[in-house]
């Protein structure tokens, strides 16, 4: 294999790859016995056809694109190493010559690294922030609490009331006829929670336990459904149960069963103390924020379009591992936002070139200011992590690679850079 290297435009390169035919020629043999077993022929018994039978019947090409798959992705990453390019994208290969007895030629263009010119980076001025808590902040979080310990009681001798969950069975018709997912039994719906459509819920209000009650709405236009878009749907609804939640006590004793403290006083007192570092945290990430978009406005750097794409990419995958950890598909979430994934790709490029843009004003601050991370700090991170997870510290640094701590270095390299950052920056 042979490389060569031709800078383009804009933080772009393209890479010339050229394999040998031998190579070729292999590539192509190991696509034929992948496949032979799947192609037959009159006369030969299944799997039994020989190659050039195959190719005589259907064209040398047959086998040429799996022999291609294999052989860029096996050159490929060699390419790329031998080539000395940082690379920031993942690659958009072409075809420049494929022909059996013929060396093997194709293209790679990715994106480089852009060289950043740091701008200002020291006396950086961000907006002063100020901390404070208030009694009714406290209150209101100490209600979420209550809300969360909260006990479901069955209501007797009353209605259905907003705030109130519905017990109840229903099935759906359009147009006289039941439709599917339109029906359940014993199913919990919070009144006022506007989970159901339309008007469904406030028609259940002034119902009581036992009645049968019909309830007349109409889907919006863009619901997720085409078949049921802006129709109108008549559903049977039985009333089962109505529970209402009953709140515990606002006394010491709850605070013993949420908390480690014995009085009501002193839950206050953690309460707030948390709420003051929730915001002191949150005022810390947004001087941090407004000090590096700083940064980034008074520096230059030319960021290649194939890097923004491959972030982007990146974030959209690890959107999708993190609604699938929540048991909902990529498919079913563009269903329910009625989106495609070229517009989710499009709502996050933004977000894509600003963590961009702040990793390599961060790697440059870092370099600039011969930030260097070293093994004790490595190792400290690492214990962190193990207590994090409750793990032991030499067995988590067993499962690392090189790989996965230089990357590490990476990371806490860039948070030095930041914590230099912000302790030269003015407040105004």
């Amino acid at each position: 294999m042979s490389v060569q290297v031709e800078n383009l435009e804009k933080n772009m390169a393209k890479l010339t790859v050229e394999v040998s035919a031998e190579e070729l020629e292999k590539a192509i043999q190991n696509a034929y016995t992948k496949q032979k077993s799947k192609i037959s022929l009159p006369g030969f018994r299944k799997g039994k056809v020989p190659r050039h039978m195959i190719e005589k019947m259907y064209g040398v090409e047959i086998f040429y694109e799996d022999a291609v798959n294999e052989l860029v992705s096996q050159e490929y990453p060699k390419a790329a190493e031998e080539s000395g390019l940082e690379i920031v994208s993942s690659p958009s290969i072409g075809v420049e010559q494929l022909e059996k007895g013929k060396n093997f030629i194709f293209t790679a263009e990715v994106a480089v690294k852009p060289e950043v010119t740091l701008g200002k980076y020291t006396g950086v001025q961000v907006e002063k922030v100020e901390v404070a808590v208030t009694e009714e902040e406290v209150a209101a979080e100490i209600e979420r609490e209550r809300e969360n310990n909260a006990r479901m009681i069955t209501v007797e001798g009353r209605a259905v009331a907003d705030g109130d969950t519905a017990v109840i069975d229903y099935e759906g018709f359009v147009d006289g006829e039941a439709f599917e997912g339109g029906k359940g039994e014993n199913h919990s719906l919070v009144i006022g929670s506007h989970s159901f459509i339309d008007t469904f819920e406030e028609q259940l209000i002034g119902k009581n336990t036992g009645d049968d009650v019909e309830v007349n709405v109409t889907f919006p236009e863009d619901y997720h459904a085409p078949e049921l878009s802006g129709k109108a749907a008549v559903f049977q609804v039985k009333i089962n149960e109505i529970k209402t939640k009953e709140l515990p006590e606002l006394d010491d004793e709850f605070a013993q069963d949420v908390s480690e403290f014995d009085t009501l006083a002193e839950y206050k007192e953690s309460v707030e103390k948390k709420l003051t570092e929730r915001k002191e945290n949150e005022a810390k990430r947004k001087k941090e924020d407004e000090a590096i978009q700083k940064v980034i406005e008074d520096s230059q750097m030319e960021i290649p379009d194939a890097m923004v794409d491959t972030q982007t990419r990146s974030m959209v995958d690890d959107f999708a591992n993190r609604i699938a950890q929540q048991g909902l598909g990529m498919e079913q979430y563009m269903q329910f936002t009625g989106s495609t994934i070229e517009q989710l790709m499009e709502q996050m490029k933004p977000d894509a070139l600003k963590r961009i843009q702040s990793s390599l004003v961060l790697e440059a601050v870092a370099e600039a200011e011969k930030i260097e991370i070293s093994d004790e700090d490595v190792d400290a991170e690492i214990n962190t992590m193990a207590e994090m997870y409750g793990m032991e510290a030499d067995k988590l640094k067993e499962y690392m690679g090189e790989g996965e701590k230089e990357s590490m270095k990476k990371d806490l390299a860039i948070q030095k850079a930041v914590d230099f950052i912000m302790e030269h920056v003015e407040e105004a």
